[in-house]
C-alpha cells in the first residue's frame, strides 16, 4: 500500500469494487427491467422503493465506510487491535441498529409506502414489494459493512466474490419468480432478499477467512470513543445516502401530479445513472485505502498522486459515457420500459439532460472521497449534502409548479454544477497543503 505505484495499486483495487458496484446495481436493474414487463405502475414502484433502499445503505455505508476508513489508518501506524475493534463494533451495530428500523416499517407498511410517493395504483406494488425489502435490511446493511471493511484491508478482489455471487443469483432468480412462479413484484424483492443473505453469508466467510481484521463477538466494544471514529469517518458517507433518500421521496412526490409515467421514467433514468456512478465511485474505492494507508504514514505525494489520477481518468471515462448516453438515450430507456411511449419521451429528456454535467461528478466523487479518508468530516459531508439535498431537494419543490415537468427532468443536472462549482475551492485549499508539506519533506530530503 505505502509502497508499490500508485496508479496499477490503484488499478488493481478499483478493477474488483468496479465490478462488484455493477454486479451491485444490478440487484436493482434486474428487478426494474423485469418487472418493466408487469405494468407502469409496477415499475414505478420500485421507484418508489428506492428510497427505503437508500436508507438501508445509509446504515451499512456509515458503519462500513466508518469502521474501514480508520481502519485503514489504524492498518497504517501498526494498530491492529484497534482495528478489529473497529470492525467488529461497526459490523454488529449496523445489524442490531437494522433490525431496530425493520420492525416499525413492516407494522406501519402503507401510510410509509404512502409517504415515499406511492399513488393509489402504486400502492400495492409498493407494499408487496417493500415487505420482502424489508425483511432482508439486516443482511443489506451488513453486507455493505463487511464489503466497506474489506475493501479498506485492500481485499477488493474477495468482497467482489460475495456481492458478484449476488448479483448473478437475482439475475436467475428474479424471472423465475416473477414469471415462472407467477409471484409478480414480490417475487422481484423475495428474488433480491435471498440474494442479499446469499451475499452476506459469503462476505462474512470470506472475512474470517481471509480478511485482515476479523470480526469478533469479543471485540464488539461500543464505547464513546469507538463510535466517535466510526462517526467522523462515516458521517460523510451516511449524509450522501440519507440524503439521497429524502431526495427520491421528494422527487418521487413532486412527480405524482404528472402521473405513474413520470414516476417510473425518473426511476430507470436513476437506475442508469447508477450503472455511471458505480464506475465513479468503483474507482473512488480503489483511491480510499490508497489514500488511507498512505495519509496514516504521512506519504502526501502519494496521496496527492493518487488524486489526480483517479479525477483525469474518470473524467476521460464520463466524457465518453456522456456521449453515448445522450445518442442512445431512447433506446436505453425504452430496454426497461417497452410499450410506454410517455415513460421513454420523459425518461429520454431527463437523460439526455444529465449528460451535459456529467463529467462534474468526477471530481465530486473523488473529492468527496479525499476530504472524507483525510478525516476532513465536515468538509465532506457539507459536499455530501449539497448534491443531493441543498441544492437538489429545493429544486425539485420550486421548479416544477413554475415550468412544470422540466423542474424535475433538470433537477440532478442544476445540482451537479452548483456542487461542483461548491467542491473546487473546498478540495483545493487541501489540495495546497499536501503541496507545501510534499516540499518540506522533498527539502529536509
Amino acid at each position: 500500500m505505502t509502497e508499490t505505484p500508485v496508479r496499477p495499486l490503484i488499478v488493481r483495487l478499483a478493477v474488483p469494487t468496479v465490478i462488484s458496484n455493477l454486479i451491485s446495481t444490478l440487484y436493482n436493474a434486474a428487478d426494474t427491467f423485469f418487472v418493466g414487463q408487469i405494468s407502469t405502475s409496477a415499475s414505478a414502484a420500485v421507484g418508489v422503493a428506492l428510497s427505503l433502499q437508500a436508507v438501508i445503505q445509509a446504515i451499512g455505508f456509515f458503519f462500513g465506510q466508518g469502521s474501514g476508513n480508520n481502519m485503514s489508518r489504524q492498518l497504517g501506524a501498526h494498530h491492529e487491535k484497534t482495528a478489529e475493534v473497529l470492525a467488529s463494533t461497526g459490523f454488529f451495530t449496523s445489524f442490531f441498529l437494522s433490525i431496530v428500523i425493520m420492525i416499525p416499517s413492516i407494522i406501519f407498511l402503507r401510510p410509509l409506502s404512502i409517504f415515499l410517493g406511492s399513488s393509489e395504483t402504486i400502492l400495492p406494488y409498493a407494499m408487496d414489494y417493500m415487505f420482502w425489502i424489508l425483511l432482508a435490511a439486516p443482511f443489506m446493511a451488513s453486507s455493505l459493512v463487511l464489503n466497506n471493511q474489506l475493501r479498506f484491508e485492500g481485499n477488493s478482489f474477495y468482497s467482489m466474490i460475495g456481492l458478484t455471487t449476488g448479483g448473478i443469483l437475482n439475475l436467475f432468480l428474479d424471472p423465475l419468480l416473477i414469471f415462472v412462479f407467477d409471484m409478480g413484484i414480490a417475487g422481484a424483492a423475495i428474488a433480491t432478499a435471498i440474494s442479499q443473505f446469499v451475499s452476506f453469508m459469503i462476505l462474512l466467510i470470506l472475512s474470517q477467512k481471509i480478511g485482515t481484521v476479523k470480526i469478533r463477538l469479543s471485540a464488539f466494544r461500543p464505547s464513546m470513543n469507538i463510535y466517535s471514529m466510526i462517526f467522523n469517518g462515516g458521517l460523510p458517507s451516511l449524509c450522501r445516502q440519507s440524503v439521497t433518500s429524502v431526495a427520491m421521496i421528494s422527487l418521487n412526490n413532486a412527480a405524482l401530479p404528472f402521473g405513474d409515467a413520470a414516476i417510473a421514467a425518473m426511476a430507470i433514468v436513476n437506475k442508469i445513472g447508477n450503472f455511471t456512478n458505480s464506475v465513479l465511485i468503483g474507482v473512488g474505492q480503489g483511491f480510499q485505502p490508497v489514500c488511507g494507508y498512505n495519509y496514516g504514514a504521512g506519504l502526501n505525494r502519494r496521496v496527492r498522486d493518487s488524486f489526480w489520477f483517479c479525477v483525469r481518468s474518470m473524467s476521460v471515462l464520463l466524457l465518453l459515457l456522456a456521449g453515448v448516453e445522450y445518442i442512445w438515450a431512447s433506446p436505453i430507456v425504452g430496454f426497461f420500459r417497452k410499450g410506454d411511449p410517455a415513460v421513454i419521451e420523459i425518461g429520454m429528456i431527463a437523460l439526455r439532460l444529465r449528460c451535459f454535467t456529467l463529467i462534474f461528478s468526477s471530481w465530486i466523487t473523488i473529492s468527496n472521497m479525499l476530504l472524507q479518508t483525510t478525516g476532513r468530516m465536515w468538509r465532506a459531508s457539507i459536499l455530501g449534502f449539497a448534491r443531493q439535498g441543498i441544492i437538489l431537494i429545493p429544486v425539485v419543490w420550486l421548479l416544477p409548479p413554475i415550468i412544470g415537468i422540466w423542474g424535475i427532468q433538470i433537477a440532478q443536472p442544476l445540482a451537479d454544477l452548483i456542487t461542483f462549482m461548491m467542491s473546487v475551492p473546498m478540495t483545493m485549499s487541501v489540495i495546497r497543503k499536501m503541496n507545501e508539506d510534499v516540499k518540506r519533506e522533498e527539502a529536509r530530503a
